[in-house]
Formats: C-alpha cells, sequence, structure tokens
C-alpha cells in the first residue's frame, strides 16, 4: 500500500470537499485527482514543477480548479480562504529549498487553511549519525554526498525533521493528533540514481574545476556500491516515512 493509498483509507468515508495541495508534486497530483473532490488547490515554489504539471493535467482541471506558484512564507498566499483537507506531502522538507529556517512556522501557518483534516507525510532524516547495517550507511552517505554537492554548486539542500519534532510543532500550532504512523523505507534503484543524477548536475554547476574529477569518481564508486546492495538484497532497507492525521484543536 502506497502512502496515499494509506491517506485513502484514513479518510474513510469522509467526503474530500475543497482539498489544498499544499506542496504539489507530480505523484502527489495523480492521486488528488483521483479524488471526487468539489474543487482542489495545488501550491508549488517552483514555476518549472507548474509548468510540468500543468502540460500533464491540463485536460483534467476543471474550471474550478487551481495550479498557483507561490511561497508559504507569503502572508498573502490563499489568505482568507479555508480548505476541508489540506494535504502537506513532504513539504516540511522541500521547504527549506525556498524559504530556509522557516519550518517551525510553517504549520502555525496552515492552520487557518484547515477546516477539518490535515494529512502529513514526512521523512525521518537520514543523513545524520553512523547507522549500523550497511544499507544504512550506503543510504547515509549518498544523502550526504548530495547535500555536500548543493552546497558546493551554491544550492539548498531540504532538511527534513523527524516525526517527534512534527508532532510538538503540529500541537503547539494548535491541531490535535488523530493518528501517526511510520512505515520502513526500502530504497531501490530509482532512489540511488535520482540522488546520484541529482549530484552530477551539481559538479558541473562548480566554478573550481578541480574538485570536479574528484567527486565525480566518488559519484560513480557510490553508485556501484549502492546498485550492487540492491541487486543482491533487493532494496536499501533503512529508516522510514510517516503520516500524521490532525485536525483543528
Amino acid at each position: 500500500m502506497t502512502l496515499y493509498e494509506r491517506i485513502t483509507a484514513l479518510h474513510g468515508h469522509r467526503p474530500w470537499g475543497a482539498v489544498l495541495d499544499a506542496g504539489t508534486g507530480r505523484a502527489s497530483m495523480r492521486w488528488l485527482l483521483g479524488l471526487e473532490t468539489e474543487r482542489w488547490t495545488a501550491i508549488t515554489g517552483a514555476p518549472t514543477m507548474a509548468e510540468q504539471t500543468r502540460a500533464e493535467i491540463s485536460d483534467r482541471m476543471r474550471e474550478q480548479d487551481r495550479l498557483i506558484v507561490g511561497n508559504w512564507a507569503d502572508p498573502a498566499l490563499l489568505e482568507g480562504e479555508r480548505y476541508d483537507v489540506v494535504l502537506a506531502d513532504y513539504l516540511l522538507g522541500a521547504i527549506e529549498g525556498f524559504a530556509p529556517y522557516w519550518q517551525d512556522r510553517l504549520f502555525a501557518r496552515l492552520r487557518p487553511l484547515v477546516g477539518k483534516r490535515l494529512y502529513m507525510i514526512g521523512l525521518d532524516p537520514y543523513v545524520h549519525g553512523v547507522p549500523d547495517s550497511p544499507a544504512g550507511r550506503l543510504v547515509n552517505e549518498i544523502g550526504r554526498l548530495r547535500d555536500a554537492c548543493l552546497l558546493l554548486a551554491g544550492e539548498q539542500p531540504y532538511r527534513e525533521y523527524p516525526l517527534d519534532w512534527s508532532l510538538r510543532h503540529l500541537e503547539g500550532a494548535g491541531f490535535r493528533i488523530v493518528d501517526a504512523q511510520t512505515l520502513p523505507i526500502g530504497y531501490r534503484e530509482r532512489f540511488v540514481n535520482s540522488q546520484l543524477d541529482l549530484c552530477m548536475t551539481a559538479v558541473g554547476k562548480l566554478r573550481d574545476r578541480r574538485l570536479a574529477p574528484p567527486l565525480l569518481a566518488h559519484i560513480a564508486d557510490l553508485r556501484t556500491r549502492a546498485l550492487s546492495h540492491i541487486a543482491g538484497q533487493g532494496a536499501l532497507q533503512h529508516g522510514h516515512d510517516y503520516i500524521v492525521v490532525a485536525e483543528p484543536a
């Protein structure tokens, strides 16, 4: 069962009504389009994501649906609006790239928009500490290398937060926790290749080209080791996603 299927099951027979996808992407949009909603609004901070999404779903958007490029640090974004259901799908980590060090204000910012339920999907951080399993160490190494390459290229990595941090800040923002679940992750080839391809793109932007050859060699070596582990074990089993169901207190 996917994360979105779990949210659908948690929602049960309740009507969806008006839905806000507070940090839309192609996966959440595909899920959203399959729901029986009265209307929906989807927010992204990236104009390129908006263009790609609009091109993909333009024939399925109704007159009352909206796809908006915006930043949650802007107080005027959706001011005075309210939605029956709000989805914050990996938004907590992603917002670092658009409003750095602003995560502690995110749930309070979303609170007036939530009429009935907030569904939050988060990722437990995997770039800290030293995992005790070979798979964990590989995932940790991939994350650290990705973030290092992005920083060297002058870009901002995402910043994920653990479940207990999210629960504290949700309650502090005026939400009541209805449910919280963790789901173990098995990372596969798509994760390895997407993250290391991101590294290669970042290396291509480095001003100091002397750094490029050793970094590219390290990326290639890590890709080989990670894909070899997946070929033998089926996946890199490490860490977990989490889903939180919250309602206005």
